[in-house]
C-alpha cells in the first residue's frame, strides 16, 4: 500500500518531470527520491514514468495514479480540516433570528460569508421581531439575534452587542402629499398627520425612540394603523392610510406611490446589531461575529 508521503513524492516528480527539481522542492536528496519512485513502481507492478536518460512523460498507469493521488490527498486534507473544526466546535447548528428588514438588505451577504468560512455548520434561520429574538436569546432557543437597537431595557445588560449597520429614519408619505413636495422636512411637519407604525411591544426600543423624538417636537403621533414589517408599512402609506418613518435604505426598493423625505433637525438613528448571550461560548457564534466585522 502506498503511503501519503509516497503519493506526495510521486506528484512532485510528475509536476516537475525532473528528479533534481522534485528533490529540491521536497527538501530531500535525489537518490532517496529515485529509490522511492522505484519502490512505488515495484509495489504496483508497473512503470509510472517514461524514461530515457531522464523522465520524459507519465505512462498511462502514471496518469491514473496522478489523478487518484490528487483526489486522495485532497480528501485527506479535507478530513483533517473537518476533524480539526469538529474539535474546535466548528460543526453543528447555529440558531439565528433576524428582523424582516435584514432579509433583503443585510442578511444575504452575512450568510454567504459565514457559509464560506464554516460550510459544515447548519443554519436555522427564523424571521422574528426584535422583542421575540431577545426572548429567544434569554430562553436559550436562539444563539444569534439580528436586531434593531435599542433592545428592551430589561435585556440591555444581559446581551453582547456587535453593531454592523447604522443609518437614519426618514419620512415616507403618500405620493403627491402636499408636505412631501420637498426632499426634506422637519419631523414637526408630520404632527397633524395620521401615522402607520409597528406595535410597540414588537420593537419597544425603536418605538420609544420615535415617540420621544416626536414629543420633543411638541406632538404625539396619532397611530391609525399598525403593521409588523417595514415593507408593509410603506405599502400602507402608499395606499394613503398615513405617514411613517422607515430606514433610509427602504427608498432603494423602487417603491411607487410614495415619497421619501430626509428629516431636518431631529435625527432618529436606525441601528442593526448582532447580539448574543455573553456566556454562549459556541465557537460558531464567535465565527459569525468575526464575519460581520468585514461587512462594508
Amino acid at each position: 500500500m502506498l503511503t501519503l508521503r509516497q503519493l506526495r513524492q510521486f506528484l512532485t516528480v510528475a509536476e516537475t518531470m525532473n528528479i533534481r527539481k522534485a528533490a529540491e522542492r521536497l527538501h530531500m536528496a535525489q537518490p532517496p527520491l529515485t529509490a522511492a519512485i522505484r519502490h512505488m513502481e515495484e509495489a504496483l507492478g508497473t512503470r509510472l514514468f517514461e524514461r530515457t536518460n531522464r523522465i520524459t512523460a507519465l505512462t498511462p498507469a502514471g496518469k491514473v495514479l496522478q489523478k487518484e493521488a490528487v483526489t486522495t490527498l485532497t480528501q485527506m486534507e479535507r478530513s483533517m480540516l473537518l476533524t480539526k473544526r469538529a474539535g474546535q466546535g466548528m460543526t453543528g447548528t447555529l440558531r439565528i433570528g433576524f428582523v424582516a428588514t435584514a432579509v433583503r438588505h443585510l442578511l444575504p451577504e452575512m450568510i454567504t460569508r459565514f457559509h464560506i468560512s464554516c460550510p459544515e455548520v447548519v443554519l436555522e434561520l427564523k424571521e422574528m421581531t426584535t422583542a421575540q429574538q431577545v426572548s429567544g436569546l434569554l430562553e436559550d432557543s436562539l444563539d444569534i439575534g439580528i436586531v434593531v437597537l435599542p433592545v428592551p431595557e430589561y435585556a440591555i445588560q444581559k446581551l453582547s452587542y456587535h453593531r454592523f449597520f447604522s443609518g437614519q429614519l426618514i419620512a415616507v408619505l403618500p405620493q403627491n402629499h402636499p408636505i412631501g413636495v420637498s426632499s426634506t422636512l422637519p419631523l414637526s411637519a408630520l404632527a397633524k398627520e395620521p401615522w402607520v407604525l409597528f406595535p410597540e411591544h414588537e420593537g419597544p426600543g425603536l418605538y420609544r425612540s420615535i415617540i420621544d423624538a416626536c414629543e420633543k417636537q411638541g406632538f404625539i403621533p396619532e397611530i391609525v394603523q399598525r403593521a409588523l414589517q417595514m415593507e408593509t408599512i410603506v405599502g400602507l402609506v402608499a395606499s394613503g392610510l398615513g405617514v411613517s418613518l422607515v430606514p433610509e435604505f427602504m427608498q432603494k426598493n423602487g417603491w411607487t406611490n410614495v415619497s421619501f423625505c430626509t428629516l431636518i433637525g431631529e435625527q432618529i438613528p436606525y441601528q442593526v446589531a448582532v447580539v448574543h448571550m455573553p456566556e454562549n461560548t459556541d465557537p460558531n457564534v464567535a465565527a459569525f461575529v468575526r464575519n460581520i466585522t468585514h461587512l462594508p
